[in-house]
C-alpha cells in the first residue's frame, strides 16, 4: 500500500483594519500604566541594584565601586536584623487582624442595615486622611502625660502605659494605627467582591435550612477568595514597606527604636541622614527579595484555596 502524507495547509490571514484599530486602541489605553510601571517601578529597581555596589565619595562627590561590600556589611549589621524582625512582626500582627476585621465589617455592611452608606463613608475616611496627620492624632492619643488613652485608663483605676517609649509596647501601638488605617480600604474591596456573589446561592441555602455561619463558610468565603487573595497580597506588601507611622512616632533617641525600626526606616536613615546611599540601596534590595519570596509562595499556595468562578 502506498501511504500518502497530508501536509496541513497554513493559511496566513491578514488582520483586518478594524482588528488593527482595536489592537492600537488597546495598546493606547494600557500605555500610561505600562509607562508608569517602567518609569516609577522597573527602572528604579535596576538603578537601585546598580547603586548598591557603590559607596558615596568624599563630601558626597562621585560613587566608588566596592562590589559586594555593602551586602557583607548588611549581613553582619545587628540593626538590619532588628529591622527585619520588626518588619516581619509588624506584618504578622497587622495583616491577619486587618483582613479579619475588614471581612466582618464588609459582611455586615453588605446585609440589610440602616445607614449603610454612612457607615461605609466613616470606615473609608482614614484612607483619605494624610498619613502624617493621622499619625500626629494618634501620637496625641498615646501621649504619656495627657493622652486620651491614659486618661481613660486612669479613670478606670489602671496605671499609665508608655505607648511609644516602652520597647515591649511600642510595636503594638504602631500596629494598631496600621490596622485602623487599612480596614476601610480593604473593606471596600471585599464589599465589591461580596456584591458580585449571585443571590441565588443564598436563596437555595435558605431553602435547604443552612444557617448564616454555614452560608458564610460554604458560599461567601469560597466565592470571595479571589478578592481575599488580592487583599492579602497587597496588604503584606504594604505592611512590609511600613515607614511613615514609625518615622513620625519614633526617633533614633527613643528607647523603643531598636524594637520598632523597620527596613524602610533603616534605609531612610542610611540614605538621607548618614549619606550612605549605597548601603541604603542594599537594604532595599533585601526588602525586595523578601517581598518577592513571600509573593511567590502566596502564588503557589493560592491554587489550593482560591476558587475562581
Amino acid at each position: 500500500m502506498v501511504k500518502f502524507k497530508i501536509k496541513p495547509i497554513k493559511l496566513k490571514m491578514k488582520p483586518t483594519k478594524p482588528q488593527i484599530n482595536e489592537c492600537l486602541w488597546g495598546w493606547f489605553l494600557v500605555a500610561p500604566t505600562i509607562i508608569g510601571l517602567l518609569v516609577l517601578n522597573i527602572i528604579p529597581i535596576f538603578q537601585n541594584l546598580y547603586l548598591s555596589f557603590f559607596k558615596n565619595g568624599a563630601f558626597g562627590r562621585g560613587n566608588i565601586f566596592i562590589g559586594l561590600d555593602n551586602y557583607k556589611t548588611m549581613l553582619s549589621d545587628v540593626q538590619v536584623w532588628y529591622a527585619l524582625v520588626n518588619t516581619l512582626k509588624y506584618t504578622i500582627i497587622v495583616v491577619p487582624l486587618t483582613i479579619v476585621l475588614s471581612m466582618v465589617v464588609a459582611v455586615l455592611l453588605n446585609g440589610k442595615l440602616r445607614g449603610k452608606s454612612l457607615y461605609r463613608t466613616i470606615y473609608f475616611i482614614p484612607m483619605m486622611a494624610a498619613p502624617a496627620a493621622v499619625t500626629m492624632v494618634w501620637k496625641w492619643l498615646y501621649n504619656n502625660q495627657f493622652g486620651l488613652l491614659n486618661v481613660f485608663l486612669k479613670k478606670i483605676g489602671l496605671g499609665r502605659i508608655d505607648w511609644i517609649s516602652d520597647p515591649k509596647v511600642a510595636i503594638y501601638s504602631i500596629a494598631i494605627i496600621g490596622i485602623w488605617s487599612a480596614i476601610g480600604y480593604n473593606m471596600v474591596l471585599l464589599l465589591a467582591g461580596l456584591q458580585e456573589i449571585p443571590k441565588d446561592y443564598y436563596e437555595a441555602a435558605n431553602i435547604d435550612g443552612a444557617n448564616i455561619f454555614a452560608q458564610f463558610f460554604n458560599i461567601t468565603l469560597p466565592l470571595i477568595s479571589p478578592t481575599l487573595f488580592f487583599v492579602m497580597v497587597t496588604s503584606i506588601i504594604q505592611s512590609m514597606q511600613v515607614f511613615d507611622v514609625i518615622y513620625m512616632m519614633i526617633d533614633v533617641t527613643n528607647p523603643a527604636y531598636n524594637k520598632t525600626v523597620s527596613l524602610v526606616y533603616l534605609f531612610y536613615n542610611n540614605s538621607f541622614k548618614y549619606s550612605n546611599k549605597g548601603y541604603g540601596a542594599a537594604i532595599v534590595m533585601l526588602l525586595l527579595v523578601i517581598i518577592m519570596i513571600i509573593t511567590v509562595i502566596q502564588m503557589k499556595v493560592q491554587k489550593k484555596w482560591v476558587n475562581y468562578m
